[in-house]
């Protein structure tokens, strides 16, 4: 349930390559789906025992855990878990408590308001990349040991694919590949 609400995340960020309407209308649609209260539900839950159970894993494994991939599906693991944990955190109390509609503006606010965009920029760029470095060690476990050359491309191939989408996704919420306007409410969240 997490890996389709990402791939549907990614996605309606690329959208904003077409402008920031392309990007909330791609999210107006999407969350009719999403932001049904059960589906909404089961996919916190879902979130919530990633992060739990990803924790404990990493926790278990730190004693006998060797080699490269091993140790980067691990990192990339406890990235995206702190990731999920500061973005839904974020994301529900931008809802809630202040009253804003989590979309683009919501997550460009803090590209747009300096000194933030030096947290933000490596915080959404290593998310994204964490997700895709996640999903390619996944892949390189399910290749044959033997089959080397296509042990390191199930890697290589989703981590230089995540560098690209992560480029990319921070720099149109930087406004550096279409124009962006950050409503005044949504930079106030990051003024004194």
């Amino acid at each position: 349930m997490i890996a389709v609400f990402a791939l549907f995340h990614i996605a309606n960020h690329l959208a904003s390559l077409g402008g920031v309407e392309t990007h909330i209308e791609f999210m107006r649609v999407a969350r009719l789906i999403y932001r049904q209260p059960v589906v909404e539900g089961l996919l916190l839950f879902c979130v919530a025992f990633q992060v739990l159970s990803g924790g404990w894993l990493f926790l278990r494994g730190l004693r006998a855990r060797r080699g490269f991939v091993p140790w980067l599906q691990a990192a990339s693991g406890a990235c995206l878990a702190l990731f999920l944990l500061i973005h839904v955190s974020a994301v529900l109390f931008g809802r809630t408590a202040l009253e804003l509609d989590t979309n683009f503006y919501f997550a460009a606010a803090g590209f747009h308001v300096p000194p933030n965009q030096f947290f933000f920029a490596p915080y959404y760029f290593l998310a994204v990349l964490a997700l895709f470095t996640h999903v390619g060690c996944a892949a390189y476990w399910g290749v044959p040991e033997d089959s080397g050359t296509t042990r390191r491309l199930a890697l290589g191939v989703p981590i230089a694919l995540g560098t690209a989408i992560s480029l990319v996704i921070v720099l149109s919420l930087a406004g550096r590949l279409q124009p962006v306007e950050v409503p005044a409410e949504y930079k106030a969240t990051y003024l004194p």
